[in-house]
C-alpha cells in the first residue's frame, strides 16, 4: 500500500477513487493563463512535488501496472530497466524531489525487487494519467496498466526536458531536511551552519540554496519575506542569527508555547507553515490539466509573488524577488525597481514602472549605523555546487559590451566560436 500522507491530506478510497478518476480523464488539457492580472504559472516548489506525490499515491491507488517502462527517445535520461507482469506505484516527496516505487505484486514475473526512481522537475515537470492512446506531449517516462481494462499510462511530463529522474531511490547528496516534512532538522541545520559562506548573501538567495532551505523556491521566498516585512537584499546572517537567542519562557505552558509560536511566526517556522497553507489549497491533483479553476485559489492566496503594487529586483542569479518598501542593504547595485500596476490600471508591455528610491545608490555610512543595517559586503563568487541556489536558477549572462582588441598585424585572428548548449543542471532554469 502507498504511504499514507503526512500533512493529512484528505484521501479518496473505493468508488470515490472511480468516480474522480474519471472526472481527471475525461478533463482537458489546460494552459494556465499568464499575463496581467495573472501570476506566473508556478514552477515546481516543495508544496508542488507533496502535491504530484498525493496524486499518484491517489490515482494509482487502486491500479495494477505491467509490462515495460517506456522512455521517450528524445529524453536525455537513463533508461528505466523495469518489467513485471504487475506490480503497483507510491510515491513519496522530500523537499524539491519526489521517489516513485515499483514494487511486484505477489506471485508477480519475473521474480524481482522493487526499483525506486527519484525526480526532479525542472520548470515544468509534472505527473500524468490518462488513456494509453492519447499519451500527451513530452510524455517522456511512462508506466502502462495491465489488462483486463481500459489501458491507461502514468507519465511524466516535462515540456521544457529540464526534469530528471535518477535510479536507486537515493535523495541527492547535500539536499537539507525537507523544510514540510522534517521541520526540527531543518531549523537545527540552518542555525548550526550559520558561518557558511551562504549566509553573507542576501537573504531572497540564501533562501534559495537547497543545502539548507530543501523545498523553498522563488515564489515561496516572495511570500515568506513579505509577511515578515524583511528586505529581500537584508544579509542573511544578519536576519537569521536573531533566531539562535529565541527560547519559549518556561513558564508558559504547551498551548501558550503554541500560541505564542502560531501568533508571532519567525523565518523558519513560515520555511514551513507557508508552503503547508499551499499543499493544503489542495486542487485537482497536480499539473496544467489542473486548468484555471483549480489555479484560482493559488492565485487568491498570493500576497506578494507578482501581485499589484509589488516591487521586484532581479538577484544575483537573474531570479526576479518580488517585496514591497525597502529592498535592502545589498540590493544590486544598478539593478532598476519595477513596481506591478494594480488590475485596474493600463498596464505596458512589462507591466511595471520604475518606483523611487532607486536601489542603484546604496544607504551611505552614516545611514546605515543610523538604521542599524551592516556594512555592505562584496559579492561572492558561487561555490559551484549545483545546491549553492535554487537550481532553477539560470547563469546570468554578462550584459556588458565586450571590448573589441586592437589588431596587432595584418591577419584577423581565428575567432572560436563556442557551442551554445542547453544547461544540464538537475533542475530547470528560469529568470522569473
Amino acid at each position: 500500500m502507498p504511504p499514507s500522507d503526512p500533512l493529512g491530506s484528505p484521501v479518496k478510497t473505493g468508488s470515490d477513487i472511480a468516480a474522480s478518476l474519471d472526472a481527471h480523464l475525461a478533463q482537458p488539457a489546460v494552459i494556465l493563463p499568464t499575463g496581467p492580472g495573472h501570476p506566473p504559472h508556478r514552477m515546481p516548489e516543495g508544496p508542488e512535488l507533496h502535491l504530484a506525490s498525493h496524486f499518484v499515491n491517489e490515482a494509482c491507488r487502486e491500479l495494477v501496472f505491467g509490462g515495460c517502462v517506456e522512455k521517450s527517445p528524445v529524453s536525455r535520461n537513463p533508461e528505466v530497466p523495469f518489467e513485471s507482469s504487475a506490480y503497483s506505484i507510491s510515491a513519496l516527496a522530500r523537499g524539491k524531489e519526489l521517489r516513485l516505487t515499483l514494487s511486484p505484486l505477489p506471485g508477480a514475473q519475473p521474480p524481482r525487487e522493487p526499483l525506486a526512481l527519484v525526480f526532479r522537475f525542472g520548470m515544468t515537470g509534472s505527473f500524468q494519467l490518462v488513456p494509453s492512446d492519447a499519451l500527451p506531449p513530452h510524455a517522456h517516462l511512462r508506466f502502462y496498466t495491465a489488462p483486463p481494462g481500459p489501458r491507461l499510462a502514468l507519465c511524466f511530463v516535462d515540456i521544457r526536458r529540464f526534469g530528471r529522474w535518477d535510479l536507486g531511490g537515493e535523495w541527492q547528496p547535500g539536499r537539507g531536511p525537507c523544510v514540510l516534512l522534517e521541520y526540527e532538522q531543518f531549523r537545527e541545520n540552518v542555525l548550526r551552519n550559520l558561518a557558511d559562506k551562504a549566509f553573507d548573501r542576501p537573504i531572497c538567495e540564501a533562501l534559495l540554496d537547497q543545502r539548507f532551505f530543501n523545498g523553498i523556491g522563488n515564489y515561496l521566498r516572495a511570500e515568506i519575506l513579505y509577511r515578515l516585512r524583511i528586505p529581500p537584499f537584508e544579509k542573511a546572517r544578519t536576519v537569521l542569527e536573531a533566531l539562535q537567542q529565541r527560547r519559549p519562557s518556561p513558564e508558559l505552558t504547551l498551548s501558550q508555547k503554541i500560541r505564542a509560536k502560531l501568533q508571532n511566526p519567525d523565518l523558519l517556522e513560515l520555511c514551513h507553515s507557508v508552503p503547508k497553507e499551499v499543499v493544503q489549497l489542495g486542487g485537482k491533483g497536480y499539473g496544467s490539466e489542473s486548468g484555471e479553476e483549480d489555479f484560482a485559489a493559488f492565485r487568491a492566496w498570493l500576497q506578494c509573488y507578482s501581485a499589484p503594487g509589488m516591487s521586484s529586483l532581479r538577484d544575483r542569479h537573474g531570479r526576479t524577488i518580488w517585496f514591497q518598501g525597502d529592498p535592502g542593504p545589498l540590493a544590486p547595485k544598478g539593478g532598476k525597481s519595477r513596481k506591478k500596476k494594480s488590475q485596474g490600471a493600463q498596464q505596458g508591455p512589462e507591466d511595471g514602472v520604475e518606483v523611487p528610491p532607486s536601489p542603484n545608490k546604496a544607504p551611505s555610512r552614516t545611514q546605515r549605523a543610523q538604521r542599524g543595517l551592516p556594512k555592505q559586503t562584496t559579492a561572492q563568487v558561487p561555490e559551484g555546487t549545483s545546491l549553492q541556489q535554487d537550481p532553477e536558477a539560470p547563469p546570468v549572462p554578462d550584459k556588458g559590451k565586450r571590448r573589441r582588441r586592437k589588431a596587432t598585424s595584418g591577419r584577423h585572428r581565428t575567432r572560436k566560436i563556442k557551442a551554445d548548449t542547453p544547461s544540464l543542471e538537475p533542475e530547470g532554469t528560469s529568470a522569473s
